[in-house]
């Protein structure tokens, strides 16, 4: 097993990070120390957090997709990102409350995931709560998923791999569903969206492209069963990079209408609505990184604010 220690000067929370409502393949693990585990791009990865300015990888490789793990860590985590420049300049005065009691959460930061995991994993998440999101995606894995075995600090530490878009492609609807919320219209538009990867009519390559409108790529995704505005903003934003891509469901209008007094917000969320409050929130928020300032004013409001468990 590979160990590296990264050092940064800009802080992140590792355990908000991961446990924030963006991804869902990450496992804790509680013992003399805590430590976080998931299979990424195909490489076992084990984080252990030390401070904010400090944790731990560990990998039984030293490269993932062909980048040096180092390197490749510090764009998954994007630490690339002062997370601060995702509002706008005058935010602070503007907000000035707002912007005390968002502090705390500056070390929070949305990863680069993997495309195809995003768009199943949200295709999985419409409509309920994040543990029993995490409790369906956890199933997926060990499903359909190729199990893997490490040993770190003398334990076996049991993962399981994403599913390819080809091994989904083929699944039976009803097997599927269990992993759905034993929602089979749900299984059968992520299998219609797998085979679709599969077989290169959705080209999530292409996609990636930053130059690609937003509104358009919204639409591409759109034209998918199971996938609206919120979730293909969700895709851009947590699987393509799309740091612009501002995701609206009950909890963002809800922070909308108390927070920044949002009339939309109050109204009920339709496509004239979603846009109209995705225009609003580029008002007050960097619109190049309107989607990093949302997540973070979400995870802000669900923990300040309604008190929500989110591990």
């Amino acid at each position: 097993m590979n160990n590296f220690r990264i050092k940064i000067k800009s802080p992140i929370n590792i355990r908000q990070t991961l446990f924030s409502g963006q991804s869902f393949v990450w496992d804790i693990h509680d013992g003399t120390q805590q430590y976080y585990s998931s299979i990424i791009k195909s490489v076992p990865l084990i984080i252990r957090e030390i401070s904010e300015f400090e944790f731990e990888v560990n990998s039984t490789e030293k490269s993932v997709g062909g980048i040096p793990l180092l390197e490749f860590i510090r764009h998954y985590l994007t630490l690339d990102i002062d997370t601060k420049h995702a509002f706008s300049e005058n935010f602070s005065q503007l907000y000035p409350k707002l912007w005390q009691l968002l502090m705390p959460y500056f070390s929070l930061r949305i990863m680069r995931q993997d495309p195809y995991e995003t768009m199943v994993s949200f295709m999985c998440a419409q409509g309920i709560g994040m543990h029993l999101i995490r409790k369906q995606v956890a199933m997926l894995r060990q499903t359909y998923g190729e199990k893997r075995s490490v040993s770190f600090h003398g334990k076996e530490i049991i993962l399981h791999h994403f599913p390819s878009p080809e091994q989904l492609a083929a699944a039976d609807p009803a097997l599927l569903s269990r992993c759905t919320n034993n929602n089979r219209i749900r299984a059968r538009n992520i299998i219609l969206a797998s085979q679709g990867v599969a077989e290169g009519r959705i080209d999530l390559d292409t996609l990636c492209n930053p130059a690609l409108p937003l509104s358009e790529l919204r639409n591409i995704l759109c034209q998918n069963g199971g996938i609206g505005y919120k979730i293909a903003d969700c895709i851009a934003l947590f699987g393509l990079g799309r740091f612009d891509a501002f995701p609206i469901d009950t909890h963002v209008k809800q922070y909308l209408a108390e927070w920044f007094n949002s009339t939309a917000a109050r109204r009920s969320l339709n496509p004239a609505t979603y846009l109209a409050l995705d225009r609003e929130a580029r008002s007050f928020l960097n619109p190049n990184l309107a989607g990093y300032a949302g997540h973070i004013l979400f995870h802000c409001w669900r923990m300040e604010i309604k008190r929500l468990r989110t591990f």
